[in-house]
């Protein structure tokens, strides 16, 4: 092919590769997540990347694009097939078609690719990992308040510290209520209700000014895109967005931690006085709103209040009626975990970090499927975003040391390949990484080679050490820290730093005697 001709090698826009570090330290994540997961009591289960575009339903994550907002292509059968969103609509479809063979409450978790055919642009991606734990068949609040510790275990598992972050918690009956109070009730306005709760959603991203815009007109972002708002009148904005800011919302400094956790009752329920979540709920019952869905979702609230402060976890999990979460299917309690630790936009302004993850009661979703209705209730992490976060606080997780990069065995003699495949061969069966030169470059291009592998050391043989019976050994860890000391290239040669020649019968213990000065 000419040079005009040549194919631009390019990634999809919203795509990205990932190499070995990220892999790796990914891995470590992952696992620490499992453990907390495990730890409940939940287990593992996987659903494939590909569903039917009908199980998919109306839940789609774009209403207002929704045959953009997902992946679609059709099967030889001329079924519509798409790939996953979210790894919550299949789970309710694998609980729904094993429903009789799954204990209930069926409680389990999923990690794995989602997809959004989604306008790409910083941080957002069309392909990113999530993942999930969730309670199938447990109308009790209790799922939820227990998913919400599990939360914030697992932000601290993974090195997130105590302080750094809180798990935020509302309650879809408490928005719908205020929406009610507004004149926003009824099947009529169920449109209208969704752009409002997917407005107020961007809070943490566009602030109160570009909320209030899409809850009225609309907005224009920075690339000239408008997004329609909500069109509701002023005096409905007003009174939506005092709730919104009222002193235990979201603009709310942090209380200091209480001390005093005697008990009391209040309409029926038991709370735990002088606490941030206790007053929460005061001041939600001291609202004037007339509707039983507000006062049913302040209900719910009240309960999680009480678990969660008789676990211990009044300073991690706080009520916080800014919460929404912007898929539809969410009927009750829903949660963001939120980092509260600053970070540097990208013109350098101190800005929070903001959520990782979150998630909410569904009691409608598997019930699509079955004759009887079946509650559940889950939680999903942002797997990139929280990766992004660990390495902004060098969690060990992600920022500890890796394995180490093979041996690499040199290639001094073509026709003495068999042997140098024998030395290879001894380190993998004595569990070393290893491998030998495959390329047709000389000894110095190879040296190369290996420092690219981060090799901590490589095997020589010239025909002067096979005669002897030995090898040589050259420490490329120690050889980098001995050649910053050295001034002069004739120090260098005089010293060989890091470079002894064994008997090849003592190949496998000297690279372990190697590798155990530098890693454990």
């Amino acid at each position: 092919m000419s040079k005009a001709d040549k194919l631009k090698a390019r990634a999809p826009r919203g795509f990205a590769d990932r190499g070995p570090a990220d892999l790796s330290a990914t891995e470590r994540m992952l696992a620490a997540i499992r453990e907390t997961y495990e730890l409940y009591g939940f287990e593992g289960v996987e659903t494939p990347f590909v569903e039917y575009t009908d199980a998919l339903g109306k839940f789609l994550p774009d209403q207002d694009r929704p045959n953009e907002g997902v992946f679609s292509f059709q099967d030889d059968d001329e079924q519509w097939l798409s790939l996953r969103y979210d790894l919550t609509a299949p789970l309710a479809r694998y609980v729904a078609e094993n429903f009789d063979a799954l204990p209930k409450p069926y409680r389990s978790y999923r990690a794995g690719w989602v997809f959004r055919n989604e306008k790409p642009g910083p941080g957002r991606f069309r392909q990113f990992m999530q993942f999930d734990a969730d309670t199938v068949g447990a109308a009790s609040v209790a799922a939820d308040a227990e998913i919400c510790m599990m939360a914030a275990d697992t932000l601290e598992k993974v090195g997130i510290q105590r302080g750094d972050f809180i798990v935020k918690v509302n309650n879809r009956k408490v928005l719908d209520g205020v929406l009610e109070a507004i004149g926003l009730g009824g099947d009529d306005k169920a449109g209208q209700r969704l752009t409002v709760l997917r407005a107020i959603d961007k809070l943490d991203r566009l602030g109160r000014d570009g909320v209030q815009q899409l809850l009225g007109k609309g907005r224009k972002d920075e690339s000239g895109d408008f997004t329609k708002g909500a069109e509701l009148a002023d005096a409905q904005i007003t009174k939506l967005l005092l709730f919104l800011f009222s002193p235990f919302g979201h603009t709310a400094s942090p209380q200091p931690t209480p001390t005093d956790h005697s008990a009391e009752t209040i309409e029926g329920t038991t709370i735990f006085k002088s606490t941030k979540n206790a007053l929460a709920i005061q001041q939600l019952r001291k609202l004037d709103f007339e509707s039983a869905t507000y006062r049913a979702g302040v209900d719910e609230l009240a309960q999680i209040a009480e678990l969660v402060d008789a676990a211990g976890y009044e300073d991690r999990v706080i009520i916080d009626p800014s919460v929404v979460r912007g898929l539809e299917y969410y009927t009750g309690p829903v949660y963001e975990a939120e980092l509260t630790f600053q970070v540097q936009d990208e013109d350098g302004r101190p800005v929070r970090f903001g959520s990782v993850g979150g998630g909410g009661r569904y009691d409608g979703l598997v019930g699509r499927f079955r004759p009887e209705p079946v509650p559940a209730t889950g939680f999903s992490i942002g797997v990139s975003r929280l990766f992004s976060a660990l390495r902004m606080v060098n969690s060990p997780i992600v920022s500890g040391q890796d394995k180490p990069g093979p041996v690499v065995v040199l290639v001094m003699d073509r026709d003495q390949v068999a042997a140098y495949q024998r030395m290879v061969s001894s380190l993998r069966q004595a569990g070393i990484r290893a491998e030998l030169y495959l390329g047709s470059s000389g000894m110095k291009a190879q040296m190369k080679y290996a420092d690219k592998r981060q090799s901590p050391c490589v095997i020589i043989q010239g025909s002067n050490e096979r005669e002897r019976g030995e090898v040589e050994i050259k420490d490329l860890i120690e050889g980098a820290k001995a050649a910053e000391a050295i001034a002069s290239n004739e120090e260098w040669k005089a010293a060989r730093p890091a470079q002894f020649s064994i008997p090849e019968d003592r190949l496998v213990e000297a690279v372990r005697e190697v590798l155990g000065r530098h890693f454990s």
